[in-house]
């Protein structure tokens, strides 16, 4: 039998310090369940092959979408569809987000550049 183990959100979050490096804190279905903490402005990209949901834990997340940004405040999520160009922005503090993503999904999909986190930390 599997070994079960329960995830502490708030202990995983106070293991690493970095901005837009997302880690993985579990797996289930071919997806990875991924903490990111991020501050001021991503890349605006895309995923061609995989939907991308963000949950906020702490902070208000504004995604920069080209038909109007959206508001994700704490407690709240966000899913955005394959193909949908998106820019995740913290305006005014720290976000600490949970995303649930296809593993070897790389955090800025079509984008690539300097910021592209190629082998994703295990906590």
């Amino acid at each position: 039998m599997t070994e079960l183990s329960v995830v502490n959100l708030a202990e995983k979050f106070g293991a690493f310090t970095g901005h837009w490096s997302p880690k993985v804190v579990g797996e289930l279905n071919g997806q990875d369940v991924r903490l990111a903490k991020i501050s001021g402005e991503f890349v605006w990209h895309a995923h061609e092959d995989a939907d991308e949901l963000f949950m906020v834990i702490r902070g208000t997340l504004r995604m920069g979408l080209h038909g109007g940004d959206k508001l994700v405040q704490e407690g709240e999520l966000l899913i955005v569809p394959r193909g949908v160009e998106h820019k995740p922005i913290a305006e005014t503090r720290e976000v600490w987000m949970l995303l649930f993503e296809p593993s070897g999904t790389l955090n800025t999909g079509t984008a690539g550049g300097e910021r592209t986190v190629a082998v994703l930390e295990k906590l």
